[in-house]
């Protein structure tokens, strides 16, 4: 960009006055009080509302003034320590308010209206300027990895900035001077051939935006902001700023919040339609409302669980304030989890579930405990500790094995077999009339049956009523010793198979069934999990069940 087309836009600046860069002056006395005083009761961007200048309201509505990037950066600092988070990087995200994109959009339909038709502009602009969102990140970036000791190359940790704008049109008081805060506006100071030229920071927010901005040290060692030009080099300080190296070798910046591109329907007019907000930009009285927060992105812990007990649900059972059954799996487990990786809560998610009264024996049920904001990453010995701390519980009801500390990946392996997967079980059955040899060879001599199953009566008040197709791969018979009515169906069927309703037939819901294929009552009395075939945390062996728990 030539110096006398840069001269010409500031000149357009200038002669807006009350626009969005309202005021740019010529001066010789840089500290000319009667010229700053012109600024000190609008102290807030009409284009980036405060965000480029570190001012903003907590969130107990006090004002909050930074003099630097530096400044801010450490403010989120001390946040990210007193959460007590261990990092080895962290990804930094930024939300703004719509209206500062609107304000964007206004200042360069302004600008591309006035100067499109100029070569340098069509070279420059389109490609290379950058929004408020952008070079807020470049700006506190790099001071932050400085501070926190890492990189910022996205990560599983992220610092979330939400800037939000209330529609109250009261004024925000700045903090008194004893707090150490300036009610001042922040100028920036241009070098131009030697002349001083003094703008508000709206100016400043602008030629960022044109990604010029370079850092170079002078001659005596400070460290100024510089716009390398084609015939000239413009110097320009922000008041106060002693961390502008920050716009310099920032990468792994990642936008993870999307705006909606504004369209020319959606904001009011320039002049008889052009698209967007009035310009000049309004006065504005109100800086933006900040919310920082940081927190690390689930990680999970997976592996296989056994339950020995009839009276322990998967999940947490309570109908009218009484709890059902004496424990839950995910209790037990996720609640041995979570104070060992330091998270602020956990959710539990399986391949499948038993009803409370069947166990989970042979090889297990895999699980996932998905573990929220972790302040820890549980190594190989946490892992080991944790296996040992669930196994030894004194009531014995539940164990783990093959425990592994994954990424999401985890999830995505557990869901994709989940489908696929092949169930074996053990029921003790009762029949109305004695077993006989020809009842066992009919039972053992299906293969790949496949059968129709409408909604269980039994869950008919929370699920769907639906006719779902089955298959029963396999079934062998074992007899019980003393008793001709009494017999171990062992059988393997496809994930989702109703196996209680597949005995007795559930009123003729079930079909074929046991019952119907045997042509006499059935009733099932007691039901376990043996496997469940899934590639994801396989075992070598089973684990069996003690004596004292045998069916």
């Amino acid at each position: 960009m030539a110096t006398r087309n840069l001269s010409s836009v500031l000149h357009e600046l200038r002669e807006h006055g009350n626009g969005a860069n309202n005021g740019v002056r010529e001066t010789n006395d840089l500290t000319d009080t009667g010229y700053v005083q012109e600024f000190e009761e609008e102290f807030v961007c009409r284009v980036c509302l405060g965000i480029l200048q570190f001012v903003y309201s907590d969130g107990k509505g006090v004002l909050v003034e930074k003099n630097n990037a530096g400044d801010f950066a450490a403010t989120i600092e001390d946040a990210v320590k007193k959460e007590g988070h261990e990092i080895d990087n962290f990804c930094l995200e930024v939300s703004l308010p719509p209206i500062v994109v609107e304000k964007e959009q206004a200042v360069w339909s302004y600008i591309e209206k006035k100067y499109s038709s100029e070569s340098w502009f069509s070279e420059k602009f389109p490609s290379e300027r950058i929004g408020v969102k952008d070079f807020l990140k470049l700006s506190v970036a790099n001071p932050l990895e400085k501070l926190l000791d890492v990189k910022s190359n996205g990560s599983s940790f992220r610092i979330c900035l939400t800037y939000t704008l209330s529609d109250a049109s009261s004024k925000i008081e700045p903090l008194p001077e004893s707090n150490g805060c300036s009610k001042r506006r922040k100028i920036g100071r241009f070098f131009i051939f030697g002349f001083p030229f003094v703008f508000p920071i709206e100016t400043l927010c602008i030629l960022a935006s044109t990604s010029l901005m370079h850092t170079c040290k002078s001659s005596h060692g400070a460290i100024t902001e510089s716009l390398f030009l084609d015939s000239a080099h413009f110097k320009f300080l922000f008041d106060g700023t002693d961390d502008s190296d920050v716009l310099k070798n920032c990468t792994g910046l990642h936008e993870v919040e999307k705006h909606n591109t504004v369209t020319n329907s959606s904001i009011e007019s320039v002049d008889e339609g052009n698209g967007f907000l009035p310009f000049p930009l309004e006065k504005v009285n109100n800086c933006c409302s900040l919310i920082s927060q940081c927190y690390k992105t689930s990680i999970y812990v997976g592996g296989r669980y056994l339950k020995y007990s009839r009276n322990v649900s998967q999940s947490r059972w309570i109908i009218d304030d009484e709890r059902m059954g004496e424990a839950s799996v995910e209790e037990i487990i996720g609640g041995s989890i979570l104070p060992i990786c330091q998270g602020d809560s956990y959710k539990f998610h399986a391949a499948g579930r038993e009803d409370i009264d069947v166990r989970m024996l042979g090889t297990g049920r895999p699980f996932l405990v998905e573990i929220q904001n972790a302040r820890q990453f549980p190594s190989d010995v946490l892992i080991k500790d944790m296996e040992m701390k669930i196994n030894s519980l004194e009531r014995n009801l539940v164990k783990v094995k093959n425990l592994k500390f994954l990424g999401s990946q985890g999830w995505v392996m557990m869901r994709e077999g989940e489908a696929e997967k092949q169930k074996q079980y053990a029921a003790l059955v009762w029949i109305s009339r004695p077993l006989n040899d020809d009842d066992v060879l009919s039972l053992s001599s299906f293969k790949d049956m496949q059968i129709l199953q409408k909604t269980p009566v039994r869950v008919l008040h929370r699920r769907s009523p639906l006719g779902r197709e089955k298959t029963i791969h396999w079934m062998k018979v074992e007899r019980v010793a003393g008793s001709s009515q009494y017999f171990m169906l062992h059988l393997c069927t496809q994930a989702g198979t109703y196996i209680k309703e597949f005995v007795h037939g559930d009123l003729g819901r079930t079909q074929p069934s046991v019952g119907s294929i045997l042509g006499c009552r059935a009733e099932i009395l007691q039901l376990d999990v043996t496997d469940v075939k899934m590639d994801c945390f396989q075992t070598d062996s089973a684990v069996p069940a003690s004596s004292s728990q045998s069916i």
